[in-house]
């Protein structure tokens, strides 16, 4: 444990950072499995769960949280997971 009072709030400000980003982490990781649950429903579900996940990558990568690339990467495959969905699924037919 630090004994100078500098070491004692770099301390504090690290597990400040390190509960904060953890949270973001979280926030992220469940927004991606909301959108890999909606896979398998209706397609307005599931570009709705697309864009809550890419703009909750955006914004951490954005904060620093992860990195901008990272977050691209993660995007881009969840896009191109998407596009299969909705690409199979005939179009919708109005009466």
């Amino acid at each position: 444990m630090a004994n100078h009072p500098s070491a004692l709030k770099r301390e504090r400000q690290a597990q400040k950072r390190r509960r904060r980003n953890r949270a973001a982490i979280s926030v992220i990781k469940t927004a991606v499995k909301k959108l890999t649950a909606a896979v398998s429903g209706p397609p307005d579900e599931v570009k709705a769960a697309f864009t809550a996940a890419v703009s909750t990558l955006d914004r951490a990568a954005g904060k620093g949280i992860i990195p901008k690339k990272r977050a691209a990467r993660k995007v881009s495959r969840l896009a191109r997971q998407v596009n299969k969905i909705t690409a199979a699924a005939p179009p919708p037919t109005t009466p």
